[in-house]
């Protein structure tokens, strides 16, 4: 067993992290921790926005990193007297395990996520960086020096389009099904750190012990499965996640923020250069976008987010696919520069309507990204070892995931200068709004067309 999974019981050197988490760290960890982009990421947080609404979430990736690798060492010790699973991962994947779960967000630059979602040409996203943080850092050196694995093994738990050694091929998609799934040490982590940090229980009413000990392998597909004892703790996990994005990660003033910042980055791409940004921090990022903006129309956006006051947009309107079906499925998972275009005619239709002098950056459009977000199809075993989804096995977890969450949690909304809304709530009501949205959107299509 390796020394990491055995020191999980016992007491040595260690680093504590909320909320009085016991993290085992190794010489070799250790040195892994110290190098300069781990400790970078001490300085990215976590949330981005989100503290802006819940001003205790402002934990690091580094912490984070932290926890995810302590799940790992958990999943390696809940199979260690695994006979099946001692065969098929050799220890030179265990260990690339646990490197990975330390390691997996050093390709994340501030306000990543946001960032990604705009779909900026040539900006790649944050996995595609970390083959690049670690050649050119000192990581590569200490795995090569204190570790069996070598960086290739990492890399094929990391990188989707990595392949491993033939002899590696199966433990390779198990682990990385551990690591990146429906039931993954990252989301069993971070549900549960930001609830935690955001000062809300909704992300930690699930049982994560539980989850852990009902692993297990799928011969059939050789992925990461659960066997039917963890059902109910899949299920709470799923609705973990819904509420949390509903409350928290797509709250309407998170989103508002995520909305200013990243027309902010769209107005100002031709004064900045992105890609130069990737190794900065968050305070350096900021105090760049903040220099960028001065002069510019993009100022108030970046003060209202980063200046002496927070002033943020208002909402002026919300549609989710119930109320508001045409204009949620006119404008989810459209492209962001559309979503600008389309922000740029509703703004002049909305000033030809009211008389009033609006600039297109007055109103911002906010919608569900391309990318879905919820994937709930882990395996549920049952004891004759067939294996059916937790979709098919729990109308509960299917409804929220499938009918809820990318239709109800992730909302279109408008958002407006704040001494904007009063003037415009007088002269509009939200049908009003959608009927403005909808020629906008028709305006925009001939315009293409």
């Amino acid at each position: 067993m390796l020394p990491e999974v055995v020191a999980l019981h016992r007491i040595g050197s260690l680093v504590r992290i909320p909320p009085s988490q016991d993290v085992p760290v190794s010489d070799r960890v250790r040195r892994i921790l110290d190098a300069a982009p781990m400790r970078r990421l001490a300085s990215i947080s976590q949330l981005g926005m989100v503290s802006l609404v819940y001003p205790g979430a402002t934990h690091s990736r580094l912490e984070h990193s932290l926890g995810v690798y302590h799940n790992a060492l958990r999943v390696l010790a809940r199979f260690s007297s695994d006979n099946d699973f001692t065969e098929r991962v050799t220890p030179v994947m265990a260990e690339a395990f646990i490197i990975a779960a330390l390691i997996h967000d050093v390709g994340h630059w501030p306000f990543c996520h946001p960032i990604e979602d705009m779909g900026i040409r040539d900006m790649g996203e944050h996995e595609s960086r970390i083959r690049q943080c670690v050649i050119n850092s000192e990581l590569a050196e200490c795995i090569e020096q204190d570790w069996q694995c070598d960086l290739s093994h990492v890399l094929a738990l990391l990188e989707s389009d990595s392949q491993a050694e033939e002899v590696y091929q199966v433990a390779c998609c198990f682990l990385r099904s551990c690591l990146s799934g429906p039931v993954d040490i990252d989301k069993l982590d971070y549900l549960q750190r930001d609830s935690l940090h955001a000062g809300v229980p909704y992300g930690r009413n699930f049982d994560a012990g539980r989850l852990i000990s009902a692993m297990c392998f799928n011969p059939e597909t050789s992925r990461l499965a659960i066997v039917d004892k963890g059902r109910t703790a899949a299920e709470m996990m799923v609705f973990s996640r819904y509420v949390m994005f509903s409350e928290v990660y797509w709250h309407h003033a998170v989103r508002s923020a995520t909305a200013m910042l990243q027309r902010c980055v769209f107005l100002l791409q031709n004064r900045i250069d992105l890609e130069s940004t990737l190794s900065l921090v968050d305070a350096t990022w900021v105090a760049m976008l903040q220099r960028a903006a001065e002069g510019s129309v993009a100022e108030p956006l970046a003060e209202g987010l980063f200046g002496s006051r927070r002033c943020l947009y208002k909402r002026a309107a919300e549609f989710n696919l119930v109320e508001g079906h045409d204009v949620h499925q006119l404008l989810a998972r459209k492209p962001y520069w559309w979503l600008v275009a389309c922000s740029e005619r509703l703004a002049e239709r909305i000033s030809a309507r009211t008389g009033m002098a609006i600039h297109p950056a007055d109103i911002l459009i906010d919608a569900p990204p391309v990318k879905l977000e919820v994937d709930i199809d882990v395996d549920v075993l049952g004891r004759d070892g067939t294996g059916r989804t937790l979709g098919d096995v729990s109308p509960v977890a299917s409804a929220l995931a499938r009918q809820q969450f990318d239709n109800q949690v992730k909302r279109v909304r408008v958002f407006v200068r704040e001494d904007l809304r009063a003037v415009l709530k007088q002269c509009l009501q939200t049908k009003d709004w959608a009927t403005e949205l909808v020629a906008s959107a028709a305006l925009l299509e001939q315009d293409s067309a």
